[in-house]
């Protein structure tokens, strides 16, 4: 299973969505995209996004100002 990283640091709502949205089309489906970001928003965005279009938000965390997560591709 290949990695597939997105680095959406320093894009404010709603960038991080709309290229994790574009990134998703090119994943497999059941395999994981983490995704880097330094919005605050985005943690509530990627929870509703996912619920809204069927992918898996499987882990949400942060490392000081970065906000993580793993979404499995549906």
């Amino acid at each position: 299973m290949a990695e597939h990283l997105l680095n959406a640091e320093g894009l404010n709502c709603p960038l991080p969505i709309l290229k994790a949205k574009k990134m998703l089309k090119s994943v497999p489906s059941g395999e994981i995209l983490k995704v880097r970001s330094t919005d605050p928003g985005s943690v509530a965005d990627f929870a509703a996004f996912c619920r809204q279009t069927g992918n898996e938000l499987i882990a949400s965390s942060t490392e000081g100002d970065i906000y993580l997560f793993e979404i499995k591709s549906s």
